[in-house]
């Protein structure tokens, strides 16, 4: 049995997420899943769709360890990089905040300013509407990155690593990047992860602030 952190996704949030992990592993793969990372109970009945916050961070952070354990580290990346893409693609763009990037008058935006407001989304959905609190940091504009900061991850709960763990949400973020943009693609990666440093919640992404190829 986990050990509850007390911090939640709403369950729509959650079923988005099992909806993603189905695609991209199909349905045997997420069973297997599910039963490695002791979450079987989710195999016939996935989250309900509401938005009551009862899918624990210590259930996310399983089920992604989980996926290590079943491809490797590098193969475990590669797949929760998918999943995370996944499921911005199919479920999180119809969040809150996110919902405004499909409007006409965004589209319409400079891309620079696309990619900001695409990331500021993103963080805003997350913290309205789940225990993980999110926040663009702004650098100068000499600076051509952007610090996409997560306190806490639900990836990392609990988990100890020599390296970043929270590569499904590396994911969402560039999904949610190449949306914003219009099919742009953006290098962003975790530079430091609850999961390594454990003695702060806080796990920094940078992203570039320009498309590849364009740096």
């Amino acid at each position: 049995m986990l050990e509850s952190s007390g911090l939640y996704y709403p369950n729509r949030i959650a079923r988005h997420f099992f909806t993603a992990m189905e695609d991209v592993m199909g349905r045997n793969g997420l069973n297997a899943l599910l039963s490695l990372a002791d979450l079987e109970k989710y195999s016939d009945h996935p989250p309900a769709n509401t938005m009551e916050r009862g899918f624990d961070f210590a259930a996310m952070a399983a089920l992604n360890h989980a996926l290590e354990e079943m491809y490797g580290a590098r193969g475990g990346r590669a797949i929760a990089l998918r999943i995370g893409r996944a499921w911005v693609a199919q479920g999180l763009k119809g969040f809150g905040a996110m919902k405004g990037i499909a409007d006409p008058a965004f589209r319409a935006l400079p891309l620079d300013q696309r990619v900001q407001l695409g990331m500021v989304a993103l963080a805003t959905t997350f913290t309205q509407f789940s225990d993980q609190h999110s926040r663009l940091e702004e650098s100068g504009p000499t600076d051509r990155a952007y610090r996409f900061i997560v306190e806490p991850s639900p990836m990392a709960w609990g988990r100890t690593a020599d390296r970043p763990v929270c590569h499904a949400l590396v994911g969402a973020l560039q999904e949610t990047l190449r949306w914003a943009s219009n099919g742009y693609e953006f290098h962003a990666y975790e530079t430091s992860c609850r999961a390594g440093s454990g003695d702060t919640d806080r796990c920094v992404f940078v992203v570039n602030k320009r498309p590849m190829g364009q740096l």
